[in-house]
């Protein structure tokens, strides 16, 4: 009965793997169009919510809004979310279909065939082992709020080990939050761990509950007095929803 529930395990897990790499190669021909100037971003962004709608649908997840605060649309505000799952881009995705934002992730992504070249395209990518490349994440930051988008960064900056509740956060969100004067919203996925974490024979289909906390303003704010508050106010937050579970 074990090596069964394992095997029917692995087919889940490469079937999503297949579902990524074929709705992205099919939707390439549109993508190539979309991501090739800054003003079609909107609609890469509608694409991408669709897309990942799709594939999370088709792995049998459904994703569920426990605690929603109304978002200004087209405002520009940080994401920032536990990061514990391979599906907690799709699921980032997935509930915000109203403020277009970019992510701020590692450069090793670009290197997953077909969909890493689209997260370089659409995405700022960052090299934790180079200065100059953390320092540019700010220029582009820039540039992506001047154009009214928001910004996601998952501020582990890392997937955790399984026993772990909630790693140490990195400065970055907080700094370009604070930099830019721009609202941080904490976000906490509940279920992405047990539903589909990176230990690989574990999971099953089921409902992801996420939990949106009131946005923080930042207004007024300055790093050097407020960055290590913001920080420890929003780990918190997420901290005690994960914990209570």
């Amino acid at each position: 009965m074990k090596l069964i529930k394992g095997i029917v395990i692995l087919l889940w897990r490469l079937w999503f793997y297949l579902l990524v790499f074929v709705f992205t190669f099919i939707l390439s021909p549109i993508l190539l169009v979309v991501t090739s100037n800054v003003k079609t971003y909107p609609i890469f962004f509608k694409m991408a919510h669709y897309w990942a709608r799709l594939i999370l649908f088709m792995m049998g997840f459904k994703s569920k809004i426990i605690q929603s605060t109304p978002l200004q649309p087209r405002h520009s505000y940080m994401f920032s979310a536990n990061h514990t799952s391979m599906i907690d881009i799709m699921l980032m995705l997935s509930v915000i279909p109203n403020n277009p934002f970019v992510f701020v992730g590692k450069v090793e992504l670009a290197r997953i065939p077909i969909f890493g070249f689209f997260y370089r395209r659409t995405s700022i990518l960052v090299d934790r082992a180079s200065a100059t490349s953390r320092k540019e994440v700010y220029n582009q930051a820039q540039a992506k709020l001047d154009r009214g988008l928001s910004v996601c960064i998952f501020p582990e900056g890392l997937v955790p080990d399984e026993e772990v509740i909630l790693s140490e956060f990195k400065n970055g969100a907080f700094n370009l939050a604070i930099e830019h004067q721009i609202p941080i919203v904490p976000i906490s996925f509940l279920d992405c761990k047990k539903r589909f974490s990176y230990t690989f024979f574990s999971g099953k289909p089921g409902v992801l509950r996420v939990k949106f906390h009131p946005p923080i303003s930042t207004t007024d704010m300055n790093i050097k007095d407020h960055k290590e508050v913001l920080k420890k106010q929003v780990y918190d937050l997420i901290y005690n929803d994960l914990i209570n579970e």
